[in-house]
C-alpha cells in the first residue's frame, strides 16, 4: 500500500505545473497565460512580451525555452499543441529535442517552421531543412492549432487536426545523424523570434508526455 501511495504521489507531481494537473488525457499546460515562470529566453528577452494572456512575439532574434518542472524539461517521446497566429510576413519555429543557449540559433535539435507569407519558401510544418513544406494551409491574421507529436525517430506535424507532415529520421535524412545535435534524442522545447519584421503569437500551449 505505501508503494502504492508513492507512485502515486510522484505521478501527480511529474504532471503538475503551476497548480495544475494533466487532464483526463494527459495534457498539461505549459504557459499560464499572465507570466514567463518556467520559461528563459535568450540573446533578446524583449522579443517576447505577454498581452491578454497571449505570448507575442515582436523583436529580433530570441529564443524561449521552456525550462519548467513538467518532465524536468527534457522530453522524449512527446505531443505538443499551441495556438498560434501569425501576421503577415512572419517567421518563426518551434524547436523540439534542444536545449538552452545564450545566443545564435538552436544548434540542438529540430525546428518545426512556422511561416505562412515569410520569403523563406520553407512553410509551417516544415521539419526545417530536413524535410520541408511548401503548402500553406492557413491564412495569417487568424489562429490555427498545431499539433507535432515525436516519437521513436518519427515527427508528425498537424496543422488543425490535418496531418501535413511526417518526418521519419531514419528514412528521411540524406545522411545519418551520427554525433549531430540535429537530431532526436531529446530535450526541451522553443519558441523563435526570428527578426524584428516578423509578430507572431502563441497561446494555449500544451504538453504530454508519452512512453
Amino acid at each position: 500500500m505505501k508503494q502504492f501511495v508513492l507512485v502515486l504521489l510522484s505521478a501527480v507531481l511529474s504532471f503538475t505545473a503551476f497548480g495544475q494537473k494533466a487532464d483526463k488525457k494527459g495534457w498539461v499546460t505549459i504557459f499560464d497565460g499572465k507570466t514567463f515562470e518556467g520559461w528563459k529566453a535568450s540573446e533578446n528577452p524583449d522579443s517576447f512580451s505577454i498581452e491578454d494572456g497571449v505570448i507575442k512575439v515582436d523583436g529580433p532574434r530570441a529564443h524561449l525555452f521552456y525550462v519548467g518542472p513538467v518532465g524536468d524539461h527534457d522530453f522524449k517521446n512527446f505531443e505538443l499543441m499551441a495556438q498560434i497566429k501569425t501576421e503577415p510576413n512572419a517567421n518563426s519555429g518551434i524547436f523540439v529535442h534542444t536545449a538552452y543557449q545564450e545566443g545564435g540559433w538552436p544548434e540542438k535539435g529540430y525546428e518545426i517552421q512556422v511561416n505562412q507569407t515569410h520569403g523563406d519558401w520553407r512553410k509551417t510544418g516544415s521539419v526545417y531543412s530536413f524535410k520541408d513544406v511548401k503548402e500553406t494551409f492557413v491564412e495569417d491574421n487568424e489562429w490555427y492549432t498545431k499539433h507535432i507529436i515525436v516519437k521513436g525517430d518519427k515527427i508528425t506535424v498537424k496543422v488543425n487536426g490535418k496531418v501535413i507532415n511526417e518526418y521519419v529520421e531514419s528514412k528521411d535524412r540524406e545522411s545519418p545523424a551520427g554525433d549531430s545535435p540535429k537530431k532526436l534524442s531529446s530535450g526541451t522545447i522553443a519558441l523563435q523570434a526570428h527578426d524584428p519584421k516578423s509578430v507572431i503569437y502563441y497561446k494555449d500551449i500544451r504538453i504530454k508526455p508519452l512512453k
